[in-house]
């Protein structure tokens, strides 16, 4: 992902480093941002398939197709990085594919959940335990394809909704394993 940043020339007779810096925000904010939520889809990765002691064939291309969209994102972050601010259909891109992640990871925990089998044996008494990211990913997805639809239709706005990732991680993550985020607590109360 650092690729493109790399590219970036150092300060030219008389600029500062701020003033390459101030050139290139958009794409060493696009390489921040975009480090962290491949960090945390990771994160959500790892603990999915942690939960299992062997695979099958969905399981497998499922992860392979997971793995293709994760290395094909820092491409997709430097296109979105240098991207013009008028170019919306790099964002588009760039929103999709996050989102197409988000719901891979969605499938690959719905598939272990529906197939006792991958399982161990404790992890079949715990029904749902570390695989929470099914709901999550969905919404994740679904967040991250408003914002790449907003990116064409009102650019300006889609610059400010990707902060309100922060909110909607805080409301979906549990207070603790043991316990249902809201999300899952009010579809529990739900008859």
């Amino acid at each position: 992902m650092a690729s493109p940043l790399i590219a970036i020339p150092g300060p030219a007779a008389g600029e500062t480093v701020w003033t390459v810096l101030g050139a290139h925000g958009s794409e060493v904010f696009t390489f921040l941002f975009t480090f962290y939520v491949a960090s945390i889809m990771w994160l959500a990765h790892n603990r999915i398939l942690n939960e299992i002691v062997r695979y099958d064939g969905t399981l497998f291309w499922l992860n392979v197709t997971w793995l293709v969209g994760i290395v094909l994102l820092p491409w997709v972050s430097a296109l979105s990085g240098s991207a013009s601010q008028t170019d919306g259909g790099v964002d588009l891109l760039y929103w999709t594919t996050l989102a197409a992640i988000s719901l891979l990871g969605s499938a690959m925990a719905w598939h272990i959940r529906r197939t006792p089998a991958l399982l161990g044996t404790a992890e079949r008494s715990a029904p749902g335990r570390g695989l929470r990211s099914t709901g999550r990913g969905v919404l994740f997805a679904g967040y991250f394809l408003l914002i790449g639809v907003t990116s064409i239709v009102v650019p300006g706005l889609a610059t400010w909704l990707p902060l309100g990732i922060i909110p909607l991680s805080i409301w979906l993550r549990p207070a603790r394993e043991d316990q249902p985020s809201p999300l899952e607590a009010a579809a529990e109360e739900t008859p």
